[in-house]
């Protein structure tokens, strides 16, 4: 069977999934940062640009150890905003000898869809996508196929540089960013009527995965824990209170935390919560499939003959 790779430049992280479309033989995540600063300059900055590339050079590494049919690597919410995206582009794939594609809104919100309801029942659809980034929110909704989708503006890093100077974050400026947000949903549901439709709310992306990791105390990071852990309204207010009184410095000490989000954390604690809230949803089905898995599906010769993918390693 033969093996395809799939690599996500995100807002916060990049990420590689190494499968033959049943089985996942590499998941690797690094916190680059490759949309810093992005927001206020336009630009990608130089340190990120390189922090980036670490991580792709040590992907191409382990991307060696296999025979790949094919790779699809992607980039999303800082390189769309950013001016100077091919002082990224060009080394990055000469690097993984394959040109990024720079995803739109609707694109990512598409991928991320198929990845994160391979493996849901579409009798228990329509489902809402969330795929909650750094620079990016992507929204898609629909059972067996996308019906409706939309990307705006907001995600962790970016509501973290534009409200969130204080540490802990000032009361204020929670506030502001609850206002923002709240009135951001409201034109979502405006241009995305079919959004108010769905019967059940998926979380992606790492704020969800990373809140709904607090939330069991995971001393250790656990795919098999947290992927379909369902995560209640209650929670996630609980868990946002917890981390938005907290200073950084005795934040990052949270079980379940990464320490390297731990300073965006609350930007997108700031996106759950007011989605929660405004969308009027109970509970949020985690997902750790995603645009990844959407990637690979997108390669395979015959996805519809395909399993449920099953991962032997993680990281």
């Amino acid at each position: 069977m033969a093996n395809y790779a799939a690599i996500d430049v995100g807002t916060n992280s990049a990420r590689l999934l190494i499968s033959d479309g049943v089985t996942s033989f590499e998941r690797l995540m690094r916190i680059t940062r490759l949309g810093r600063g992005t927001d206020a300059s336009g630009r990608l900055d130089p340190a990120a640009i390189e922090t980036t590339l670490a991580a792709l050079r040590e992907y191409r590494t382990v991307m060696d150890g296999f025979d790949l049919a094919s790779v699809r690597m992607t980039a999303t919410s800082a390189a769309r905003d950013a001016a100077n995206r091919e002082d990224f582009f060009g080394p990055a794939g000469e690097i993984i000898g394959s040109a990024p594609e720079l995803l739109s809104g609707t694109e990512e919100a598409e991928l991320s869809f198929l990845g994160a309801t391979a493996e849901l029942d579409p009798v228990d659809g329509p489902f809402l996508v969330v795929d909650i980034g750094g620079g990016s929110t992507e929204f898609a909704v629909g059972s067996t196929e996308v019906e409706g989708s939309i990307s705006v503006d907001v995600g962790c890093v970016r509501i973290t540089e534009r409200y969130l100077d204080s540490d802990p974050p000032a009361p204020e400026e929670l506030v502001a960013a609850l206002s923002v947000l709240s009135a951001t949903w409201d034109e979502v549901k405006i241009e995305v009527p079919a959004v108010t439709m769905a019967n059940h709310f998926v979380g992606l992306a790492g704020t969800v995965v990373n809140v709904a990791a607090v939330e069991i105390g995971l001393a250790a990071y656990d795919r098999n824990a947290t992927h379909h852990f369902r995560l209640t309204r209650a929670a996630v207010e609980d868990v946002f209170r917890t981390l938005a009184t907290e200073s950084l410095a005795d934040r990052i000490y949270n079980p379940g935390l990464e320490r390297e989000r731990a300073d965006v954390i609350v930007g997108g604690l700031c996106v759950l919560v007011s989605l929660m809230r405004s969308f009027g949803f109970d509970e949020c089905l985690v997902s750790e499939s995603d645009i990844l898995d959407g990637l690979i599906a997108s390669q395979l010769p015959a996805f519809g003959d395909q399993q449920p993918e099953q991962d032997i390693r993680g990281a």
